[in-house]
């Protein structure tokens, strides 16, 4: 019989701050040590007494599955983390809860299901299309992958989200929201957090970046609805859901703070695995080989097309491994409910628990040679033996992540019409990270590009 404990194992940490320095300096490092040492649920000390505060990590799926599905409804977003994302960017979709959330969910989820997301290919491959010309005239050849991805997906996303309105929130986005990101990291690790009012320098940079990014979204928003018009942009439609129970639709802030999460969300995740996806094929001639055959078989010359994802198995995998390794949410926050057995210890009411997909992603009772990138991982049959939770980048249970399809469907076609025109070599073997609101790359991911001859149409 397993016995709960008063006091969950974990590192002592530092006198003075206890595990806040590791945390801050390198906190996937320091999850995956910890698991190592301490097993699945690990307890984090972070703070100088009297400040102190505890987080309590769990490393398995069974864990995930506990905090995340089985009993989801004990374990809320009342954290830290969670509570300054919300002040930044808004009650949106990411961090509203109960009514709010079940509300904005049933208006959003039509808006999301494979045959409204598959209509939006054509706004992937058309600026996926423009890359793959413009690395045509990329200066020697070189190109980081990690930069690239992120205006890829930034410009598609706000194509989805605004139909032709795009440079304006393409500039502002990609200057602002960094800024943001960086401010809700410290102050969501910060065991005292000086009030959002006071003027200090980062306080200021916050504060200002987050009105640019509201007055961008509200012109937006303003400008679409005096256009009037039944555009199958997301904003459009956005503006023209109803709730199926009380028929109201959301309002202009509402719409804003929608608007805002699916930038951060749909753009900076995708990036990421995109990014991840190229580099390890470029750090893996034969992986791909596999998929440029897979692609030229299934495509020839022609542009991909939502029809196409299920012909593309190899790429697919591909993909998914690359989210394996580089899962673009690492950590997921909680706060505990009530006690609360975990794995046979005692979480206390009102603690912080946090799920770590990047140490899952990585634990050796559930993958073999983890750090090893291998997409046979994710072949039907393989995927089926495997624990539901091993493999979570989109989360799970009742919050998980509404846009799945949308960004595997981008990921794939983008990755299929970048993989026709070019062939990718590593410069840089490997690249420096942290965690912030997603996975960050702390330097580049330097690819070199031999252009391919297109491809002849398949038949």
């Amino acid at each position: 019989m397993t016995t709960a404990h008063t006091k969950v194992p974990g590192p002592a940490g530092a006198p003075l701050l206890g595990s806040l320095l590791d945390l801050l300096r390198d906190p996937l490092g320091t999850y995956e040590r910890a698991r190592r040492d301490h097993g699945d649920l690990v307890r984090f000390t972070v703070g100088p007494p009297g400040l102190r505060a505890e987080v309590h990590a769990v490393f398995s799926p069974e864990g995930a599955q506990q905090v995340l599905a089985a009993e989801a409804a004990g374990f809320r977003k009342d954290n830290a983390f969670y509570e300054e994302v919300r002040q930044s960017l808004g009650n949106g979709l990411l961090t509203s809860q109960d009514a709010d959330y079940q509300r904005q969910r049933r208006l959003l989820q039509p808006l999301f299901t494979p045959r409204h997301v598959d209509g939006y290919a054509t706004a992937v491959t058309t600026e996926a299309t423009a890359l793959s010309a413009a690395w045509h005239a990329a200066p020697d050849g070189t190109v980081d992958v990690l930069e690239e991805m992120h205006g890829l997906t930034l410009r598609t996303i706000a194509r989805v989200l605004f139909g032709g309105a795009v440079e304006q929130a393409v500039e502002a986005v990609g200057r602002c929201m960094p800024v943001v990101d960086e401010h809700v990291r410290r102050r969501g690790f910060a065991p005292v957090r000086t009030p959002r009012h006071w003027p200090t320098p980062g306080n200021r940079r916050a504060a200002a970046a987050t009105a640019e990014l509201y007055a961008v979204c509200d012109e937006i928003i303003e400008r679409r609805r005096a256009e009037g018009g039944d555009g199958q942009d997301l904003l459009s439609l956005l503006a023209s859901a109803r709730d199926d129970e009380d028929g109201r639709p959301l309002d202009p802030a509402e719409i804003r703070d929608q608007v805002l999460i699916f930038l951060l969300a749909g753009h900076e995740t995708t990036a990421t695995s995109l990014a991840f996806a190229l580099h390890l094929l470029a750090r893996h001639p034969e992986a791909q080989s596999l998929a440029r055959e897979e692609i030229d078989r299934v495509l020839g010359g022609r542009v991909p097309g939502a029809a196409d994802l299920d012909a593309l198995p190899h790429l697919t995998a591909v993909l998914k491994e690359a989210m394996r390794l580089y899962p673009a949410a690492p950590v997921i926050g909680r706060r505990s409910v009530a006690a609360t057995r975990i794995g046979g210890h005692l979480v206390p009411a009102g603690a912080d628990v946090i799920v770590v997909p990047w140490v899952i992603h990585r634990h050796p009772g559930h993958w073999t040679e983890p750090g090893r990138f291998d997409p046979g991982r994710f072949t039907p049959q393989a995927e089926a033996a495997r624990h539901r939770y091993a493999w979570l980048p989109f989360g799970g249970g009742p919050r998980a992540c509404i846009g799945r399809h949308l960004s595997l469907l981008e990921s794939v076609l983008a990755l299929a019409v970048l993989l026709r025109g070019h062939e990718l070599t590593a410069v840089d073997q490997d690249v420096p990270l942290g965690a912030g609101i997603t996975l960050q790359a702390r330097g580049p991911a330097r690819c070199r590009l031999t252009p391919r001859a297109p491809a002849r149409p398949a038949g």
